[in-house]
């Protein structure tokens, strides 16, 4: 129970319940993730206390943005290790998460670890961002789209939002520095039927580590123009 108290904690400032039945889970999941990280790569963190610290409780730090208190359906667009959904299924076993990625072998480990921690609420897709948005059942059909430190606001705004129901949110975890990103973000923003609603500054517990909350409303659907082709999206980014 070493790092009990300091989850609880940082639950709680953000209107979290939290016990040790969560805890058990965010355990197995940092064993797992340090065990597949020798055969896949996976992160960079490898020592407990910071995975505690810079992935768990920066995770739990996305409830900071009362939509992911309330939503029914979230998707993690490119989540890599599972994160932020993965955190937030465990947080909330009452919300739908889908968790999208584009390499097979990250699929292979996050369904060991949705099947080790015995979360029902919580599914895997093996698609691109651009990509996965244009199939039906995906498409303008989550109450949130969310990523974390997969790009710049400008593209990660066409990988998400296609993915939101007007009305929803697409919500980027981000780091300390995004004032030169929410530039051309803004615009990006705007040509895909959203607004950026609010900036939400985020400290890690026990670090000086600061993050953004970026919090986009859709207000429209997104054009069928979007989300365009890797290469054009990489090309030409949206400003």
């Amino acid at each position: 129970m070493q790092y009990y108290e300091l989850m609880k904690n940082a639950s709680e400032r953000v209107g979290m319940e939290f016990n040790e039945d969560k805890y058990k889970k965010f355990m197995l999941y940092k064993d797992l993730l340090k065990e597949w990280n020798e055969k896949i790569n996976l992160t960079a963190i490898t020592e407990d206390e910071d995975i505690v610290k810079k992935h768990f409780i920066d995770c739990i730090n996305a409830f900071e943005a009362e939509q992911f208190k309330t939503a029914k359906t979230i998707i993690d667009v490119g989540t890599g290790a599972g994160f932020p959904g993965l955190p937030i299924a465990i947080m909330r076993d009452d919300v739908e998460v889908t968790l999208l990625d584009a390499l097979n072998k990250r699929i292979n480990f996050l369904n060991i670890v949705i099947n080790s921690l015995g979360l029902k609420n919580i599914r895997t897709i093996h698609a691109r961002a651009e990509e996965g948005s244009r199939q039906k059942e995906l498409r303008q059909s989550f109450d949130i789209a969310t990523s974390r430190a997969v790009a710049n606001m400008s593209m990660l705004s066409e990988f998400c939002i296609p993915y939101v129901k007007t009305g929803g949110y697409f919500i980027a975890l981000k780091g300390p520095n995004i004032e030169e990103e929410l530039v051309d973000g803004r615009n990006a923003v705007k040509t895909l039927g959203g607004v950026i609603e609010e900036v939400k500054p985020v400290k890690i517990e026990e670090t000086d580590l600061n993050h953004n909350l970026v919090i986009v409303k859709i207000i429209k659907g997104c054009g069928k123009t979007y989300p365009r082709n890797m290469g054009n999206i990489k090309r030409k980014p949206l400003k």
